[in-house]
C-alpha cells in the first residue's frame, strides 16, 4: 500500500513540474490577441482575430504532446511494478499539469508581442493568453492514460492465451524454412 501511494505521488509531482514547463512552452508558442487601450480599459481590438483560437490550439499541442510522452514513460516505468497507481497518477497529474500550464502561461509573457488588428488606428498592445475552449485542459490526462492503456493492451494481447485459440503454436510466428513438419 505504501509503495502504491508513493508511485502515485511521485507521478503526480513529476507531471506537475512538467506542467510548469508546458506553461512556458505555451507562452513561447502561442500568439497574443490584439487589445486597444481605452479610457474604459483594454478592449479586444479585432473581434475576428484568430489569435484566440490559435492559443487554444497551441495549448492542446503542447499539453497533448507532453501527455503522450508521460503516458509512454509511465508505462515503461511501471512495467515491472504495479501499473494502477501510475495510471491514476497520470490522470490526476495530467489535470494538475494542465491547470499549472494554464496559470503559468497566463502569467509569463515570452511569446510574440507583435500584434496587428485590422481597421484600428489607436495603440494596439498584446493581450494576455487565455483559453476559450476549456476542453483542451483534458488533452494531457486523456492522451497520457489513453496511450498507457493502449500499450498495456498490446502487451497483454502478446502474452494472452487468446492469441493461440486452439492451444497450438502462434499462427503468426515466423516459420523456419527447414521445418520437417511441412513435408
Amino acid at each position: 500500500m505504501v509503495r502504491a501511494v508513493r508511485d502515485f505521488v511521485i507521478t503526480v509531482l513529476v507531471i506537475a513540474v512538467a506542467g510548469v514547463l508546458a506553461g512556458v512552452l505555451w507562452s513561447l508558442a502561442a500568439p497574443r490577441p490584439p487589445y486597444v487601450v481605452t479610457k474604459q480599459g483594454p478592449l479586444l481590438a479585432d473581434p475576428s482575430t484568430q489569435a484566440l483560437i490559435a492559443a487554444d490550439g497551441w495549448f492542446a499541442v503542447v499539453t497533448g504532446g507532453l501527455g503522450l510522452v508521460c503516458g509512454a514513460v509511465g508505462y515503461a516505468v511501471s512495467r515491472n511494478g504495479r501499473p494502477v497507481p501510475v495510471v491514476a497518477g497520470l490522470a490526476a497529474g495530467g489535470l494538475l499539469g494542465a491547470h499549472l500550464a494554464l496559470l503559468v502561461g497566463r502569467s509569463v509573457t515570452l511569446g510574440a508581442v507583435s500584434v496587428a488588428a485590422s481597421g484600428v488606428s489607436a495603440s494596439v498592445v498584446a493581450g494576455p493568453l487565455e483559453l476559450t475552449a476549456r476542453g483542451v485542459l483534458y488533452a494531457w490526462p486523456t492522451l497520457a492514460a489513453g496511450l498507457f492503456f493502449a500499450l498495456e493492451g498490446v502487451a497483454g494481447y502478446r502474452e494472452s492465451p487468446l492469441r493461440r485459440p486452439f492451444g497450438g503454436d502462434d499462427p503468426y510466428a515466423p516459420r523456419s524454412t527447414y521445418d520437417i513438419s511441412d513435408r
